[in-house]
């Protein structure tokens, strides 16, 4: 039995920290854009939407997205991500489910893929963008994966894995028994450096500006 895929991208035009974050111009395309056309080219999703409560973001995407008007109260700012991803599961029946967000513009068709496809051959039961982070990590005043009186080689501590909130991929069955986006047996994909900038400021945006038009010269030259 074939699982119907879905992929949505939750979006609200009136962003706090960004003044319209996700329209800025990036590159030849707006922000929105990217991570739609990478969506879009994965044979093995059925569909790709955006879940938002404005029709005109449709101005910013590439052709074969689909619109789902979400309820403008889920734009509020103190709205939590879960009330956001019931309200589209409620509204779109799907077997499979991608979570993505347009503030990862450099992540790869690739990587999305590939954490697909080792979710739907069932040894998982979901999957994540992470960071692998491989150094010496503290956490409220302690250390927390290595001893501080036995520091061992970088290369043998313990690796941390940070999400990226690139994607996230989940069974509607488990969401449903669960409320988790993320299972007890996730893939977890990771990122390099690129990939996983994530843009939520005005720094952020203007390092993302910064990594485009230096892929552009190299491009040119």
């Amino acid at each position: 039995m074939m699982n119907k895929v879905v992929a949505f991208v939750p979006i609200k035009l009136n962003s706090q920290r960004l003044a319209n974050k996700n329209i800025l111009p990036l590159g030849d395309q707006p922000l929105s854009w990217y991570v739609f056309n990478n969506l879009l080219g994965i044979e093995k999703i059925d569909e790709v939407c955006v879940f938002c409560s404005d029709e005109k973001v449709i101005n910013y995407l590439p052709n074969g997205v689909k619109f789902i008007k979400r309820n403008s109260r889920l734009d509020g700012d103190t709205i939590k991500g879960n009330e956001i991803y019931e309200s589209f599961i409620n509204t779109v029946d799907s077997d499979i489910y991608i979570l993505a967000h347009t503030t990862s513009p450099f992540m790869t068709q690739k990587s999305v893929e590939n954490a697909l496809t080792k979710v739907l051959s069932g040894e998982y039961d979901s999957a994540l963008s992470v960071q692998k982070k491989q150094t010496f990590i503290w956490y409220k005043g302690q250390t927390l994966n290595y001893e501080s009186n036995n520091i061992p080689r970088t290369q043998d501590i313990e690796p941390i894995f940070i999400e990226t909130s690139g994607f996230y991929i989940f069974e509607k069955q488990h969401y449903l028994e669960s409320g988790r986006r993320i299972g007890y047996s996730p893939y977890f994909q990771e990122l390099d450096d690129i990939e996983a900038i994530d843009i939520d400021t005005k720094e952020d945006y203007e390092f993302a500006l910064h990594i485009i038009q230096n892929n552009k010269r190299a491009i040119e030259i």
